[in-house]
């Protein structure tokens, strides 16, 4: 594919020199994947009201990034806004490369009229992701879009290719300005309640995805919203669960299926129905008003519209959730991204060298919400942590700002950075004492979670733990009043975010990071810093490597 430009001549021969270095790091037997994604603003109206919404290359939601395990997709991204701008990758694991993370505390914002080359491999994954902008409160404007990684084609894929492929990205969505809603937070005030649900940003009645009678089709749901858990299901249809976040899954079949904000789910849909229209509906999950919108599923064959009124779902029932999620299971024969079966790495047989415990809070601090782990509320550096850190620069931030348990304390400021051994095999507990059901993400990783369940996590909780066939994924919801205990296999070097899907909630400090360290400087490791990295706050100046 060839690669066009924005942005000259010289832009041109700088990327070529970095993609060639870039070739020779990583060896060239992997395909490249080339995309030039201009980032504007420009009108929407996904809820019947013009609004100012991101779009790229003109699109909203953004284009499909389509790929295969091990490709490298070269990303150029201009930014044509009037202020900072970054993309995250949500899923997508940067193996040894967190520098290209596209988050604040790994890297410098794109300024405005200038660009930027993401440089991603999308090493040993599958399956279901997708892209977001990471600062500011550009997520509730748009910029995000879906994130697919096929298997090579000599790798086997349990279940026999589908008639088509849809990406399905679902989220609450409000009516006002991305600015008016940061301008909300920055005051110290929480959001209010969402306006609608957006299905591939549209509302009501506004998508529809084609069928043909008899065949079986293949959608990638993934939750982009602000804050709201979702119920997906279509009417007279069943759910074949198929893969969770790149893990293959037993293929449980359901009615509905909650999706948490941030996580990712492909189900298999047999259009094994009376040729007509039916209701795909979208609904909000543990909310006092309930939120619903809906899409049509259609048979090509259909001679009717669709009828009846949409399907219910479940609404505020937590067990209902909590036994749906502990159903998901993965499927041990499968392979994943290698040829060889999911079940063949057995987490549940090694020590745990570490427990960490984290708990979230809300509170007041200076008059104004903000949201907290163990005590602590992220405020961003004026320097990404990751720049810092490769560059020594002192005073940026601290390992050990955080405490790994709870302390009890009240809620304090701080640039929270967790220090943790690169190889070490810790369990991580997510503790939430409030009424909320919250969702959490780790950056970089992959992670099994081996059990969840009501109440105070204690030692005597791991008797409960799913040892054999967790399923591995990025993003895990923790119910209210409840934990939820994970493993993870800290096989990453780099600075990684560990945040709240809740955007309000990460805005206003429910985030941290982890810094995975060794002392080895081999590329076996890690990758030095990009030559085209964007160097900013007390890193402005610095020479990333000669080229």
């Amino acid at each position: 594919m060839p690669l066009n430009l924005a942005g000259g001549g010289a832009l041109g021969a700088l990327l070529c020199v970095t993609v060639s270095l870039f070739l020779a790091l990583v060896g060239a037997e992997d395909p490249y994947r080339f995309f030039n994604w201009n980032v504007t603003y420009g009108d929407i109206y996904p809820l019947g009201v013009r609004q100012q919404g991101i779009l790229i290359n003109g699109q909203f939601p953004g284009p499909d990034i389509h790929s295969v395990t091990n490709d490298n997709l070269i990303i150029n991204v201009f930014n044509s806004l009037d202020e900072p701008f970054l993309l995250s990758w949500n899923g997508v694991q940067n193996r040894r490369n967190s520098f290209e993370d596209g988050v604040y505390g790994t890297t410098c914002p794109i300024p405005p009229g200038k660009n930027f080359t993401y440089i991603l491999q999308v090493k040993d994954q599958i399956g279901s992701f997708y892209y977001f902008p990471s600062l500011a409160f550009h997520k509730a404007a748009g910029g995000f879009g879906g994130i697919r990684i096929l298997s090579r084609p000599r790798i086997p894929v349990p279940f026999p290719d589908p008639a088509g492929d849809y990406t399905v990205l679902i989220g609450d969505w409000y009516k006002a300005n991305h600015t008016d809603l940061k301008a909300i937070l920055d005051r110290g005030n929480r959001l209010p309640f969402p306006d609608g649900i957006l299905i591939n940003g549209r509302g009501p009645g506004g998508v529809s995805f084609n069928v043909e009678q008899g065949k079986t089709y293949r959608l990638r749901i993934s939750n982009v919203g602000l804050q709201n858990s979702l119920n997906f299901r279509i009417q007279n249809h069943k759910l074949t669960l198929v893969e969770v976040e790149g893990t293959h899954t037993l293929q449980t079949t359901y009615s509905s299926l909650d999706v948490h904000p941030g996580q990712s789910y492909s189900v298999l849909v047999t259009a094994d129905q009376p040729a007509q229209a039916y209701y795909v509906v979208v609904s909000s999950r543990f909310t006092s008003e309930i939120l619903t919108t809906t899409a049509i599923l259609r048979y090509s064959n259909s001679a009717g519209q669709v009828s009846g009124p949409p399907p219910g779902g479940p609404t505020i029932q937590i067990d209902w959730s909590l036994n749906q999620a502990r159903s998901i299971r993965t499927n041990l024969t499968a392979s994943g991204p290698r040829p060889n079966p999911q079940g063949s790495y057995h987490y549940g047989l090694i020590n745990t060298t570490k427990t960490i415990r984290l708990q979230s809070s809300a509170g007041q601090v200076g008059g104004k919400q903000r949201y907290a782990v163990n005590s602590v509320s992220f405020i961003p550096a004026d320097t990404p942590l990751k720049l810092a850190d490769y560059f020594k620069i002192g005073g940026v931030f601290r390992v050990g700002s955080i405490s790994d348990n709870p302390t009890g304390g009240g809620i304090y400021l701080d640039t929270s950075v967790l220090g943790l051994d690169y190889r070490a095999f810790v369990e991580i507990v997510f503790e939430n004492p409030e009424d909320i059901v919250q969702s959490w993400h780790l950056s970089g990783y992959s992670f099994w979670v081996v059990g969840m369940n009501g109440g105070e996590w204690t030692a005597a909780s791991r008797d409960q733990y799913n040892l054999r066939d967790a399923v591995a994924r990025c993003t895990t919801q923790v119910y209210p009043k409840s934990w939820t205990a994970i493993y993870v296999a800290l096989d990453n070097v780099g600075m990684w975010n560990v945040r709240s899907e809740h955007w309000a909630r990460q805005y206003l400090g429910q985030q941290f990071y982890m810094r995975v360290y060794t002392t080895s400087t081999s590329l076996r490791d890690e990758y030095p810093i990009p030559k085209n990295a964007i160097v900013c706050g007390r890193a402005a100046g610095r020479r990333t490597r000669p080229l």
